[in-house]
């Protein structure tokens, strides 16, 4: 009992330090695969139509801005922030 304790104890620090690890996604700059697979709530289609809005509005300013591409909301963006960054 004592190993499986030790063993999910090692598995949970390992976890934990992966996270404390993972920097901020820069939306000017993650590719659509690399917005997909870290923000919460955008999939495949999201994802390429922030890189779609940006290659034709250019460079979002702030956070915020990710709200103008169609099918992000305040709600995703504040779900995402800490996660999220213009630089």
């Amino acid at each position: 009992m004592k190993s499986i304790t030790t063993l999910l104890f090692a598995a949970s620090l390992a976890i934990s330090s992966l996270a404390a690890v993972a920097a901020p996604v820069n939306i000017n700059t993650a590719d659509a695969k690399s917005l997909d697979t870290a923000l919460v709530g955008v999939g495949p289609k999201a994802a390429k139509a922030i890189v779609d809005y940006r290659t034709k509005n250019g460079a979002f300013k702030s956070v915020e801005d990710l709200e103008k591409v169609k099918g992000i909301g305040p709600k995703l963006v504040e779900k995402n922030r800490s996660n999220l960054t213009v630089k």
